[in-house]
C-alpha cells in the first residue's frame, strides 16, 4: 500500500517530519511525502490555508502519478480537503478530521491544542462540519507560531503541556488532540508530560488510511 501525505505549505522539514511519524505507525506501508512549494511557509489562518490550496491541488496528480491509493492532506486545518477529494480520484483524508474520528471511535470528548489564536475558528469551523460538536470540549492556543513548534525547544514542549494540563483540569477532556502537525514529532515527549489521552492526527490518519483502502478493496470484490 502506498499513502501520500501532501504539507500545504512550503517548509520540507515539516515534511520530512510528518513522513517519519507515518512510517513508524504503519511501517508496512509505503508513505511518501509532497512538500506544496508554492504555499507559505506555515499556515496560519484562513488567508494562509487559501494561498496554499492552488499548489496542493497540483500536487494530487503527482501524489497518483507516483502510485498513491490514498492521500492525507498533512495539516491539522484540512486545508482544501473537499477540493481535494473532489479531484484526487483515491480517498483523501485530513489530519484534524482523523484525529476528531479517533476520538470519536475510543468514546472520547476531546480538546484540541494548537498554534496560534488565528488558527481556532477554521478548526471550530471544521469540528462542526463534520459533526463532531459535541464531542469537542474545547479548542485551545498555545500562542506559538507554526515554525516554532516545528523546533521543539524544551520552552516549546513546555508551554504545549501546560496547555494539555489545562484542558484536563479545566475543561474535562477526555483526550488532547495535537493540533499542528508540527506537534507530530512531539507526540512521545508530550505524551510522558500528561496523564491525558494524546492523539496525533498523522498516525491516526496513517491507520485510517489504511482501513479505507482495504476497506474498498474488499467492497470492489464483493459487489455483484
Amino acid at each position: 500500500m502506498k499513502i501520500a501525505y501532501i504539507n500545504p505549505n512550503a517548509t520540507e522539514a515539516m515534511t520530512d517530519g510528518i513522513v517519519a511519524t507515518a512510517r513508524a505507525a504503519l511501517p508496512e506501508a509505503e508513505i511518501v511525502g509532497l512538500t506544496n512549494t508554492r504555499g507559505p511557509a506555515a499556515i496560519e489562518g484562513p488567508a494562509d490555508g487559501a494561498a496554499a490550496v492552488p499548489g496542493l491541488l497540483d500536487l494530487l496528480p503527482v501524489a497518483r502519478q507516483a502510485g498513491a491509493e490514498a492521500i492525507v492532506i498533512a495539516c491539522f486545518d484540512d486545508t482544501g480537503l473537499d477540493a481535494a477529494r473532489e479531484q484526487a480520484g483515491c480517498p483523501v483524508l485530513g489530519i484534524g478530521q482523523s484525529s476528531y474520528v479517533m476520538a470519536q471511535l475510543l468514546g472520547l470528548r476531546f480538546s484540541v491544542i494548537t498554534s496560534l489564536p488565528v488558527s481556532i475558528p477554521v478548526i471550530d469551523g471544521n469540528i462542526k462540519a463534520h459533526g463532531f460538536g459535541d464531542l469537542c470540549a474545547s479548542v485551545r492556543a498555545t500562542g506559538l507560531p507554526v515554525l516554532t513548534i516545528e523546533k521543539g525547544a524544551p520552552e516549546t514542549i513546555d508551554r504545549i503541556a501546560a496547555e494539555i494540563e489545562a484542558a484536563r483540569r479545566e475543561d474535562g477532556a477526555g483526550c488532547a488532540l495535537l493540533g499542528c502537525a508540527g506537534m507530530s514529532p512531539l507526540m512521545s515527549v508530550l505524551a510522558a508530560r500528561t496523564s491525558l489521552q494524546l492523539i496525533d492526527g498523522v498516525a491516526a490518519s496513517a491507520h485510517l488510511a489504511e482501513a479505507v483502502v482495504k476497506g474498498q478493496s474488499v467492497a470492489l470484490t464483493s459487489a455483484p
